[in-house]
């Protein structure tokens, strides 16, 4: 599927109509993204959860008050950023998106980040790190490195939801959110 040329606001509106995968048929509601649509940098998850999906909005629940909490001891708010998903539709029981799920929903996706066109794409998940960055991406071992790639910088750090599974890696996706902060208070840090 190939999108044409539109705003955001056009493609948002395209993409609430979407019926192209299986997820439309169980979705509540299709969740866009949201956020600063001049952000230097962009969030993107796997897809949404329950709560999400219920309130068509990305990383509102449990997961998505973790994030803002990083997001402020960096000393930003979520206006700041723009935050999205892989997948605009939630999976059933919350299971990883399919291949043909996020190959089918992609294109939304690239198109989102063509119109903000952010310096820093801060991959949250395996899922997410292994479509942007690599296949080969291992989050727990390259968590917060910077990968350039189409003139934007990409770093993969923990979901959110894992961290709620998995409380010790707390420490390091937060050194990976000072990272960041370190990343965008650098002068040259998109040369």
């Amino acid at each position: 599927m190939s999108l044409p040329d539109m705003s955001l606001s056009e493609l948002k509106s395209a993409c609430l109509s979407c019926e192209n995968c299986g997820l439309s048929a169980t979705r509540t509601n299709v969740v866009f993204g949201s956020g600063n649509e001049k952000a230097d940098v962009m969030f993107v998850g796997e897809g949404p959860g329950q709560s999400e999906d219920e309130q068509g909005e990305p990383f509102v629940g449990r997961s998505g008050q973790l994030l803002t909490h990083y997001l402020g001891a960096i000393g930003l708010e979520r206006e700041d950023v723009y935050i999205a998903n892989i997948v605009k539709c939630r999976p059933p029981d919350n299971r990883d998106p399919k291949p043909e799920e996020q190959d089918i929903c992609i294109n939304w996706l690239n198109r989102q980040i063509e119109l903000i066109n952010p310096k820093i794409i801060v991959c949250l998940g395996r899922i997410s790190a292994k479509r942007m960055i690599s296949e080969d991406f291992m989050v727990t071992k390259q968590h917060g490195e910077f990968i350039k790639k189409d003139s934007i910088l990409y770093m993969g750090t923990f979901h959110p939801s894992a961290l709620l599974r998995n409380p010790s890696s707390k420490p390091d996706a937060l050194q990976d959110f000072k990272g960041l902060a370190a990343k965008l208070s650098d002068p040259t840090r998109f040369a």
